[in-house]
């Protein structure tokens, strides 16, 4: 009876950590999935922004290049270490893209102003 009993805690163990690990392989998967995702809709506004600034400043002035390097760089250390990355970094890379996303759409909205005319 005891053999039993502690059989049937020993597969409930395993369940339970089977379970565990799932949950934070869901967690992982997501936030990977997330920050490409981010990453992606950056990459489109800059693609966007530099049109913009191109058709006011000309080719000269390209302040976006140093963002796309940036997201570049983040691409490229999410290629080498998303797999081992902690919960926390991913989190923290995200963020940089979605800050870095935010401050681009406010630069295009001043860029759209200038270019509106005089009311």
């Amino acid at each position: 009876m005891t053999a039993i009993l502690l059989l049937l805690l020993v597969a409930v163990a395993a369940a339970v950590l089977a379970f565990a690990f799932r949950g934070r392989s869901n967690r992982r998967e997501r936030a990977v999935r997330e920050l490409l995702d981010a990453a992606d809709i950056l990459e489109a506004r800059l693609r966007t922004a530099r049109a913009e600034i191109e058709a006011v400043a000309g080719d000269e002035a390209d302040p976006v290049r140093i963002a796309m390097r940036e997201m570049l760089r983040q691409r490229l250390w999410l290629q080498q270490h998303g797999a081992t990355a902690s919960l926390v970094e991913l989190d923290k890379v995200r963020a940089s893209f979605d800050d870095a996303r935010l401050r681009l759409d406010q630069q295009l909205t001043q860029i759209e102003r200038a270019r509106a005319p005089l009311a």
